[in-house]
């Protein structure tokens, strides 16, 4: 791998986790400690990345959350391989949720192609997506999370008490391989509590980036979830214990 394609991984990685150790690095660069710390003394001093003692950390790990935009930049390729996989899991004429989140757009995106479905969302960039197809969308009300570009708080679950769906497509910002999915603020743990418990079949698309990077708010155990979209290549042991759950893992590759 030359330095230019480590140092766009590196930044992707970034933009994905926020934080990265010298093990991490290590390992999903498969490259000696040396090239590591020469490729972040250059991404240093370009302003893309902080260095700290055990790893290294997106600069707007300090100011909160990374930013809707900030997210989309990364792995575009795989997140769209992932998308178009959910999007074959639901079948003609289904009721479908779908979460907000970069990866989840990629699924929201095939889906509102189609003509046979009525989509649910909270998620403004789905929302503002150009109609290529016929589907019917509706939009969840509420307050707007900027972060996210998510519909959130008391009308968003009031609108949700009223409503059921064939199929929810949920995002995550971190899985843990035994409690399951989580993510970082309630607000929005809440919704995708909610559309898991009103919806027949659940549908996790998330990548590898996320394995065993649990975040603050769990949201959903692997039993609740019935199908899991990834890149994320498992050993045989987890993908038994994720089996012996009730889960099917998708593996995709872009």
């Amino acid at each position: 791998m030359f330095a230019q394609e480590r140092h766009r991984r590196i930044t992707e990685l970034l933009a994905q986790r926020q934080k990265l150790t010298w093990d991490d690095l290590r390992d999903l660069l498969a490259v000696s400690a040396a090239t590591v710390r020469r490729d972040l003394q250059t991404l240093e001093r370009a302003g893309r990345v902080v260095r700290t003692h055990g790893g290294v950390l997106h600069p707007d790990f300090f100011t909160g959350e990374l930013h809707f935009q900030d997210k989309a930049r990364a792995a575009p390729a795989a997140k769209d391989a992932m998308g178009a996989c959910a999007s074959r899991l639901i079948p003609v004429h289904a009721t479908v949720f779908v979460d907000s989140g970069t990866t989840t757009l990629a699924a929201g995106r095939r889906l509102l192609a189609r003509n046979d479905l009525t989509v649910f969302t909270n998620s403004l960039p789905l929302l503002s997506e150009p109609r290529a197809g016929k589907a019917r969308l509706i939009a969840i009300g509420g307050e707007l999370r900027e972060p996210s570009r998510a519909f959130v708080g008391g009308l968003a679950m009031e609108w949700l008490s009223h409503l059921r769906f064939d199929f929810a497509v949920l995002g995550a910002s971190g899985l843990d391989p035994e409690d399951g999915a989580s993510t970082t603020e309630l607000t929005e743990a809440a919704v995708k509590k909610d559309c898991a418990a009103r919806a027949r079949r659940v549908i996790l698309v998330c990548d590898a980036t996320k394995w065993r990077h649990p975040a603050s708010v769990r949201f959903a155990s692997w039993d609740s979830i019935d199908d899991w979209v990834t890149n994320c290549p498992l050993t045989k042991p987890e993908l038994q214990h994720l089996t012996k759950a009730g889960v099917t893992v998708h593996t995709v590759s872009a």
